[in-house]
């Protein structure tokens, strides 16, 4: 039994389909594959094992890990203590992780064996960040002084559900780090985030939530589907997608350690009958596409009878890969969705080919300055927004959650920065965040769309696009690019491909060539990067 009456607290709803489908398979990595009661026991291990080092409700647990079911068991075992589960980039070096571990107020750090010695570094000092819990990884990392083997914690622990009080609104943080500035948590009650999110207990994703809890588990189908989730789980869109399936009694197969290799994940699709891939935009698409072509070219296509959807969020997928997959995998669905950190999932995009354009449900505006609605048709830019189900705010920044949650007419708005114009129809088209928007000579562009269009060059594997310092312009627009083969392209081909679907102030006027694009983890681009980059090699000129 649950502890507790049943609420919309995440581990509540978890419980309910475990003790409905005890033996169905929940979750695949590599050679480790968990039964809904067994990922149900180990997660109450880990809970029991957290209560014994002193944790507890309201108390935050960083997790600094590589996809793995230790991630899945982590989250789960923090729900169930009215406890809260915090994502941590494991890319950040030292003086992010200090800021992160500081700024949440982590009393507990579950990390892979290799992140050892940044952690040790990053903690150093830091009081109230107290337990350690080490999960090996076989790198043969110094583990930080006094930290406990995850494996032996739940050994030595119980699989009974543990008798902790929960509640709808106990919080799910989410750390995201955007396109600027250090990270945020945007907090987010249980309820709110279940139906904004993750599904609101509708297998089929069309809305049609549940009422009660209870009515999650008869919901739950006869056949639970199969889904393949590429992007790391520190990225929320990955999280939300891995609940999503759980609360639907799917299946969520991860690739082993988290690795994306594109042959591994084609090769995962046709062993696990796999229905759905989950990625992240081109920069995931666009390689598997490329192995996907490559296998067929040499004879040994891959097997994706099983496949029918294949789900992108967090990160563009241009229009020119939207018609490669169309291309290459005709039986498969492309489901573009659109949502952040700040809003959960707002609007998406079944089939067809075109750009970031996405129907949203009447919770959903694009605003003016004043606050009031853009006029469809009328192709005016405005801010996204979203009423209703919203988060409570950012963790401990009033200033943040002032500026970004606005209460206009009596009715409470998370405004978190996505700029968009509506079309005649209502269709709502997203530019891109007003934080990296360009302005030059007084004109906005927003790099996601000029991105999309050089990507569409065949000589262009992967691009960012920024603004530089300029004395007449105020800023100038340089693509920051990956060639996609041996040629690289030049500037001018690539400024008059850009002038067939752009307006003039948008095209770049300088070119500078990268050996890789630096993107994050999930597959978002790193426009501090690009800049710095691109400032550096245009040695810091002004024109």
């Amino acid at each position: 039994m649950t502890a507790g009456s049943p609420t919309f607290n995440l581990s509540h709803l978890f419980e309910l389909v475990a003790d409905a489908l005890p033996d169905r398979t929940a979750l695949v990595v590599g050679d480790v594959r968990m039964t809904y009661a067994d990922l149900d026991a180990r997660a109450n291990r880990f809970a029991n094992a957290l209560v014994d080092a002193g944790i507890g409700r309201g108390d935050h647990v960083g997790l600094q890990l590589l996809n793995g079911p230790e991630y899945l068991e982590g989250m789960l075992a923090a729900f169930k203590l009215g406890a809260v589960p915090v994502n941590v980039n494991y890319r950040y070096v030292e003086n992010e992780l200090r800021y992160l571990f500081d700024d949440a107020d982590l009393v507990a750090l579950v990390y892979h064996r290799q992140f050892g010695q940044r952690v040790a570094v990053a903690a150093s000092g830091l009081d109230q960040l107290r337990h350690f819990v080490v999960v090996e990884d076989g790198s043969g990392e110094a583990p930080v002084e006094g930290s406990v083997g995850y494996e032996d914690a739940l050994a030595a622990a119980s699989a009974e559900r543990p008798a902790a009080a929960r509640s709808s609104d106990d919080h799910y943080i989410a750390y995201t780090g955007g396109t600027t500035g250090m990270p945020k948590g945007v907090v987010w009650r249980h309820e709110d985030i279940f139906f904004a999110a993750m599904g609101g207990g509708d297998p089929l994703q069309m809305g049609n939530f549940i009422t009660s809890p209870e009515e999650l588990a008869e919901r739950l189908p006869e056949v639970g589907a199969v889904s393949l989730m590429t992007p790391p789980l520190i990225h929320v869109s990955a999280q939300w997608g891995v609940f999503s399936q759980l609360y639907s009694g799917g299946t969520v197969v991860i690739p082993p350690e988290g690795r994306f290799e594109p042959d591994v994940i084609w090769r995962l699709v046709g062993d696990e009958k796999v229905n759905i891939i989950t990625i992240v935009g081109d920069a995931m698409a666009r390689p598997l596409l490329d192995a996907h072509a490559a296998a067929a070219a040499a004879g040994t296509p891959y097997d994706t009878s099983a496949m029918f959807v294949l789900g992108s969020g967090g990160a563009i997928l241009s229009p020119a890969t939207k018609q490669q997959i169309a291309s290459q995998l005709p039986n498969v669905i492309v489901v573009d969705g659109y949502g952040s950190s700040e809003t959960g999932v707002v609007g998406a995009k079944a089939g067809g080919t075109e750009g970031p354009r996405f129907a949203v449900n009447d919770s959903t505006a694009v605003l003016d300055d004043d606050g009031r609605p853009i006029a469809p048709g009328s192709g005016a830019v405005g801010r996204m927004a979203k009423r209703g189900r919203v988060p409570i705010g950012y963790y401990n920044d009033e200033a943040k959650t002032a500026s970004t949650f606005l209460t206009i007419d009596g009715v409470r708005w998370v405004l978190p920065g996505d700029m968009a114009t509506v079309e005649a129809d209502g269709t709502v088209v997203v530019l891109g965040r007003g934080s990296v928007s360009i302005n030059t000579g007084g004109e906005k562009v927003y790099p996601e769309e000029v991105e999309s269009v050089l990507k569409a060059h065949p000589e262009v594997e992967d691009a960012v696009v920024v603004g530089v310092p300029d004395d007449r312009w105020g800023e100038r627009v340089v693509a920051v690019a990956q060639a996609r083969g041996a040629v690289t392209p030049a500037l001018g081909d690539l400024q008059e491909f850009c002038r067939t679907q752009l307006a003039g102030y948008k095209v770049p006027r300088e070119l500078v060539m990268v050996d890789e694009i630096v993107r994050s983890p999930a597959g978002k681009p790193d426009y501090r990067w690009a800049k710095d980059t691109a400032v550096n090699a245009l040695g810091g000129a002004t024109r």
